[in-house]
């Protein structure tokens, strides 16, 4: 068995000089390399583990944050405020800017020395004269007892009425008896009948123009309607009613169709949709969600009423041969049209939304509230812009100043 310095004494060991080519000494020094090559290895690998567990915490705190934005932009989104229309003193959606000056609180309503608007115009209404007498006992006097004349003149005032009533027209037509006996089959002659908007119907065109507006001028159900109706005792049957929009409807369509073809028209449009239940069952089509499309032209506001929403109805409507600029939110089926693609429409996004990016961004986060803040400022000052802008006619020179002050900024 060979020897190793632990054979040595300790005290041999610490004063004897081993020599270099001694086997023992050689083994213990690639003992001893071995060992600090397993020293590096570990350390380095437990360099990698740290600088690995390090990189995840960072990962995680950047995930915990972001899961924190987004709760709060949830929480703001299902209990903060709905409405975007805010007072003066608040003009950043409850994000706190240290440079907006809080104004101070007012009522609602007329401020102390505003003017007014004085009393409206009615001249345009028809007048019934109504004349109101004394009662008799008043014309006597009280001491001789002979009775006042009536004067020419009289005191006069006026009261807004409205006289809401349902009426039978009674149509009487004149027959007329020949004279002559130059052609037999003329004998008896009678007036022909008053036009009618559904021919063997006993509702009048007063009845149906009045439904219509009610409808979809005041965008209230029939069955209120009817209801109302009711009140003047006219009790009108709701599937005669509806039958007779049935009818109505084709002849509407031209009309339909002539404000399509004007909408199409001019190089500026503003698009939205917005769900719509419609409770008629059709192949291949599950549920009642329909949407309703309208399209806003230069004086025509068109409804599309659709039980898709893809991109396929602003396409069939605009035509191959579009083009100009469409305002729209960012729905990507927007997005998708190949009027789009092909660069025909350019659409430019509604600045309301936009705006409520950096609104969510501010109050998700807070540590970019101050860059939120920034480029809301730079959209209320565009607001601003605007706002004067309109106020002027588009021909003026002080609009063309506004609008080029608009475009830059």
């Amino acid at each position: 068995m060979s020897a190793t310095l632990l054979d040595f004494p300790l005290e041999t060991a610490e004063t004897a000089v081993p020599c270099a080519n001694c086997p023992a000494v050689q083994r213990l020094e690639q003992a001893l390399a071995k060992l600090q090559a397993e020293f590096r290895c570990e350390v380095g690998y437990w360099k990698s583990r740290h600088a690995d567990a390090v990189k995840r915490i960072e990962q995680l705190k950047a995930e915990l944050e972001q899961s924190r934005g987004e709760t709060r932009t949830l929480q703001n989104n299902l209990f903060g405020r709905k409405s975007e229309k805010s007072a003066r003193s608040d003009r950043s959606n409850d994000l706190f800017d240290p440079e907006e000056v809080p104004a101070a609180a007012k009522k609602r309503g007329a401020q102390p020395g505003h003017a007014g608007h004085g009393r409206r115009d009615y001249s345009h209404l028809p007048v019934e004269e109504e004349f109101v007498p004394l009662p008799e006992e008043s014309l006597a006097c009280p001491h001789c007892g002979k009775p006042a004349a009536m004067m020419s003149v009289t005191e006069d005032s006026e009261t807004l009425e409205i006289d809401v009533r349902a009426h039978r027209r009674r149509i009487r037509r004149r027959r007329y008896r020949a004279t002559c006996n130059c052609d037999p089959a003329r004998q008896t002659l009678t007036a022909p009948l008053p036009p009618k908007l559904i021919p063997k119907g006993n509702y009048g065109i007063s009845i149906w123009v009045h439904v219509l507006l009610d409808k979809y001028s005041s965008y209230r159900p029939t069955e209120r309607l009817l209801g109302q109706l009711e009140q003047y005792d006219l009790d009108l049957p709701a599937g005669t009613v509806n039958d007779g929009l049935k009818r109505i409807e084709p002849m509407l369509t031209p009309i339909y169709e002539a404000l399509c073809e004007r909408n199409r028209q001019g190089d500026f449009h503003q698009g939205d949709e917005t769900r719509w239940p419609v409770f008629v069952l059709f192949d291949g089509k599950k549920g009642y969600g329909w949407w309703l499309w309208v399209v806003l032209g230069a004086d025509t506001v068109v409804y599309l009423l659709d039980p898709s929403r893809g991109h396929e109805v602003p396409e069939a409507h605009f035509g191959p041969e579009a083009s100009g600029t469409l305002e729209v939110d960012r729905y990507s089926g927007y997005k998708a049209m190949a009027l789009v693609k092909l660069g025909l429409i350019v659409l430019a996004f509604c600045w309301a939304h936009v705006r409520r990016d950096f609104v969510r961004v501010g109050k998700g986060w807070p540590e970019l509230t101050p860059w939120a803040l920034f480029w809301l400022r730079r959209i209320r000052h565009l607001y601003q812009i605007n706002r004067e802008r309109l106020q002027h006619a588009q021909d003026s020179a002080k609009f063309q100043e506004q609008q080029a002050l608009w475009v830059l900024t």
